[in-house]
Parts: structure tokens; C-alpha cells; sequence
């Protein structure tokens, strides 16, 4: 990822993070209520998504989420190398 270096800061701030009660104060101190729903609205059709029973209109009727998002995010699940989405999906699985 060309832009790595300057998130640097913020990837190694959410790293330390190991409190849910934490993790939630940081978000909502650095996000905007907007952002933490576009935010949470991507996570939770990663999540419908990586079920992979149901077509982007179904996602769209039982979240409100645009079919771009969607779209967007599996893309990243999909084609995209950076496997944040992935990573995290592999760590709810193993739960």
C-alpha cells in the first residue's frame, strides 16, 4: 500500500488496544458518528457477505447499505491482496 508509512501511528495505536471497552472509547474519540456507521455497516456485509448466501440486492434490502458498498467490499474480499477483511473473518471462525 503506497500510503502505509503515514498510518504508520494509527495502525501501531489500535495494536495496543486489547480491551474491547478500549477499542470502542478510541473509535468513537476518532470517528465521527457517520464514520463509525459507514465503518460498522462495511464489517457486518463482510460478514453477510463471506456467508455467501445471499445476492448484493438481499444485503442491500436487510441493511440499507448502497449496492456500491457493497460491491466495494467484495471487491476487497475478493480480489483485493491487503486480507484485513479476511484476517478478521479467519479470527471469528476460530471462535
Amino acid at each position: 500500500m503506497a500510503d502505509a508509512p503515514k498510518y504508520s501511528d494509527l495502525d501501531v495505536a489500535l495494536a495496543s488496544l486489547t480491551r474491547i471497552e478500549d477499542v470502542r472509547a478510541f473509535l468513537v474519540d476518532l470517528c465521527t458518528p457517520a464514520e463509525l456507521r459507514a465503518l460498522s455497516e462495511r464489517w457486518h456485509v463482510a460478514q453477510i457477505l463471506d456467508e455467501g448466501e445471499k445476492s448484493y440486492r438481499d444485503i442491500q434490502a436487510a441493511t440499507g447499505v448502497s449496492t456500491t458498498t457493497i460491491g466495494r467490499v467484495a471487491r476487497f474480499l475478493r480480489d483485493e491482496p491487503h486480507g484485513g477483511y479476511r484476517t478478521l473473518l479467519g479470527k471469528k471462525d476460530d471462535s
